[in-house]
């Protein structure tokens, strides 16, 4: 049988933040904020393998009002969520992921992300793709009343 997950989240980025994004620390000025590092690729990704596992979400899993989680590393969550998914006989077929972001500029960091991710989800580079196809330049909206 083969089941599809869906994964998306969003964190706010802020001063004196590390940024952290499929794994890695990607320099930047300013870094997202959240109870663990934030790295809002490695949670979508918990989200889908656990939603596609039928095991809700990572927010029930590893729930940001456990200290055990404060300033955790992301791969560490992943790893986790492969060790669930896994006892509940499910393996990974491939996952497909898109970054929105408007700044800094991703795509130069995505085949290390690649590989990072691949080794801590026990899987071949080839079987996952990570995208960051646009760059927003995202502008107040204007309302006419």
């Amino acid at each position: 049988m083969i089941r599809i997950g869906f994964g998306f989240d969003t964190h706010k980025l802020e001063n004196d933040r590390d940024f952290w994004l499929g794994g890695i620390q990607v320099r930047h000025t300013k870094g997202a904020s959240g109870h663990s590092d934030a790295d809002v690729l490695i949670h979508a990704i918990c989200d889908a393998l656990l939603g596609a596992a039928g095991l809700r979400d990572i927010g029930c899993q590893f729930p940001d009002t456990s200290p055990e989680y404060k300033d955790i590393d992301s791969k560490i969550l992943l790893k986790r969520t492969l060790g669930l998914i896994s006892e509940h006989e499910f393996t990974i077929g491939n996952i497909d992921s898109t970054i929105v972001l408007q700044n800094p500029r991703i795509n130069p960091h995505i085949p290390e992300m690649i590989q990072t991710l691949a080794g801590v989800l026990e899987i071949n580079e080839s079987r996952l793709s990570v995208k960051a196809p646009v760059r927003l330049n995202l502008q107040p909206a204007s309302f006419v009343p």
